[in-house]
């Protein structure tokens, strides 16, 4: 029940987000979203009917289709997202709200920001829009394809057409939008804080090991290898630490061991038990 709740919250808000950045960051610039949003944005710019109409009427046919090939729980909750989606911004569409960014670069770089954090509220609790992620889904179910082909192919289309019509520099600006949105739904749901891993070779190993599960505090696993030139077995150091962490972790390195060899590459995401302690927070 928790669960549920948790992922009706997401939707609920996340379909706010979404409305309000396609009600007064995009359709008064002519800009566009990705996939059945950014086709039902176009049709609103070219018709004069809400965006919100289209996109509960493109999804109809969708939703049949999902129903029929993807899981139930997956299309009861996506059928109650791009609903709410639609209902959100005949809401919003009729409101004499007062709000409007005169400048299209800014409405482009914090529609798209919005539009995603909305997008990525949802992705991060396993839902969607509906529209061309029940596409995606079905081909990657049947035909093993990527998500992202049918999008990208789609979305292509969608600034194509739009670049046609109204211009190329608001087709150019959708694409500002887009990626940023993109880029936001990636951040919330791997999470803004990117950890970091670290790689230590070095002859003092052990002094350093013991320095660093002390200070910063950060546990450290030895990997034994072989250099493939001389042949010689070494001691690899294996750390995760947060971005703060690095700095003084780099420190214990450079006092203990100034020619250490050292690799600091960024994660994705990280869990499991003892790698969060006080200090990442």
């Amino acid at each position: 029940m928790e669960k549920n709740i948790k992922k009706l919250l997401a939707i609920i808000v996340g379909e706010l987000i979404c409305a309000f950045a396609i009600t007064y960051f995009f359709v008064p610039h002519k800009l566009l979203s990705g996939g059945v949003g950014g086709i039902s944005i176009l049709l609103q710019l070219l018709t004069g009917y809400s965006t919100g109409v289209f996109i509960f009427l493109i999804n109809i046919p969708l939703a049949i289709l999902g129903f029929k090939k993807l899981s139930k729980s997956f299309m009861i909750y996506t059928f109650i997202s791009y609903n709410l989606l639609s209902l959100f911004l005949l809401i919003l569409n009729r409101l004499n709200f007062n709000f409007m960014v005169d400048d299209i670069l800014l409405s482009s770089i914090y529609g798209g920001l919005l539009n995603g954090l909305g997008m990525g509220l949802m992705f991060k609790n396993s839902t969607s829009q509906g529209g061309l992620d029940i596409i995606a889904m079905i081909l990657r179910k049947e035909k093993d394809i990527s998500i992202s082909t049918p999008l990208l192919i789609m979305n292509f289309f969608v600034v194509a057409i739009a670049s046609t019509i109204y211009g190329i520099e608001k087709g150019m600006y959708t694409l500002i939008a887009m990626n940023l949105g993109y880029k936001t739904v990636d951040k919330v749901v791997s999470g803004f804080d990117t950890k970091k891993q670290v790689i230590i070779i070095s002859k003092d190993y052990e002094k350093i090991s013991k320095k660093i599960l002390v200070d910063p505090h950060r546990g450290v696993t030895l990997l034994s290898a072989r250099g493939a030139f001389t042949g010689d077995h070494k001691e690899v150091l294996y750390v995760v630490a947060s971005s703060r962490q690095i700095v003084r972790i780099k420190q214990v390195v450079k006092e203990i061991d100034p020619k250490a060899f050292i690799s600091i590459s960024d994660m994705i995401e990280v869990s499991g038990k003892g790698f969060y302690s006080d200090e990442d927070f």
